[in-house]
């Protein structure tokens, strides 16, 4: 059993650190006014960062973005500043895959290892510590973080022993699932707009080849407007930013990646930058002046 620093327990983070202290670790969390009970009670709150690094033997950073990450370790009693060498850090965020490599490097400096991990699942695989977590960084790290990694998800990957790795899994993984998300409603947009039955054309695309999770939750989600975020909309936008801005630097083209951001961003100036990403499906039924079902 080991000791965890973890820092960022919002929507994701929550559950995935109560699964750690489920497995037996301890938990050690920075203090923040936001700390919700649970975790008051099942871990040890220290006063920031620097103070769970210099306690932790492993420290997990699980926050929105990559100018997020590199407060939380490089800023003022930062982890960066509890650090001793023969430190674990690993950063389970979705960020930049070229920041993710310097900030490896600099924590190396310090005699630590380094894994950037980040997850894909949302919150329902948070919750069921059924996560995919894609892991980038050298294999003695991964090995000594697996255990933690088996408390938290199922589908754990070594994407490859250099940092940045796991980063730039999670693009592509971002870039699927929002292509596939505008797949799936401009689908039940067509169709209940020609006036089939959005929830009977889903279950009958189920048993085919267009058949996928996306389809499955968040088809559910577009027919009953449930759209309380699992995975916001301007946490997905600012992943494609990130391979928008990695195709640029590698002479890439992304073309429709490029399309659902747009759509994305459509959402945002519409007030929905909090809703779940499957409210995607609100820009294609503006375009289209037809709400699925109606």
């Amino acid at each position: 059993m080991m000791k965890i620093g973890f820092i960022g327990l919002g929507i994701m983070g929550h559950p995935m650190a109560l699964h750690l202290k489920e497995a037996g670790h301890e938990l050690l969390v920075p203090d923040r006014a936001s700390l919700k009970q649970d975790i008051r009670a099942a871990a040890k709150v220290l006063p920031d960062p620097a103070a769970v690094a210099g306690a932790a033997e492993v420290v997990i950073l699980m926050v929105p973005d990559t100018p997020d990450v590199e407060a939380v370790l490089f800023g003022p009693k930062g982890v960066a500043e509890g650090l001793q060498p023969g430190k674990l850090v690993i950063d389970m965020s979705s960020i930049s895959p070229t920041a993710t490599k310097d900030f490896a490097r600099r924590i190396n400096q310090k005699g630590c290892e380094y894994l950037d991990a980040p997850v894909s699942g949302g919150e329902v695989g948070a919750k069921q510590a059924t996560l995919t977590i894609m892991v980038g960084g050298p294999q003695a790290a991964f090995d000594r973080a697996l255990p933690l990694f088996q408390a938290m998800g199922k589908n754990i990957t070594l994407v490859g022993e250099a940092n940045g790795a796991g980063q730039t899994c999670k693009v592509a993984n971002q870039i699927v699932v929002a292509l596939t998300i505008e797949a799936v409603g401009e689908a039940l947009v067509f169709a209940s707009k020609a006036g089939a039955d959005p929830a009977k054309v889903r279950q009958a695309l189920m048993g085919g080849l267009a058949t996928s999770r996306i389809l499955e939750l968040h088809g559910e989600r577009m027919i009953k407007r449930t759209f309380d975020p699992g995975f916001r909309i301007v946490l997905h936008q600012k992943d494609l930013n990130l391979a928008l801005q990695s195709a640029k630097e590698l002479g890439v083209a992304l073309p429709n990646t490029a399309s659902a951001q747009q759509l994305f961003s459509a959402c945002v100036a519409a007030g929905g930058a909090g809703l779940d990403h499957s409210a995607m499906v609100q820009a294609l039924e503006t375009l289209a002046s037809h709400k699925i079902g109606s």
